[in-house]
């Protein structure tokens, strides 16, 4: 249990910093507590990286 905190701690952080960037709320990253969370959010910073690169 205290392993997967840290894990979720250590992802949650730089979320939190990065989501701002792409146009995305910042509490978003509490979504990281879940695996699936994570990689929905690498997702649509992707997705929003891409249209950010169409303009």
């Amino acid at each position: 249990m205290i392993i997967w905190l840290i894990i979720a701690a250590l992802t949650i952080i730089p979320m939190f910093k990065l989501l701002p960037h792409f146009g995305i709320n910042a509490y978003w990253a509490f979504v990281c507590v879940i695996p699936i969370g994570t990689i929905a959010l690498l997702w649509f910073m992707a997705m929003k990286l891409q249209e950010l690169e169409k303009r």
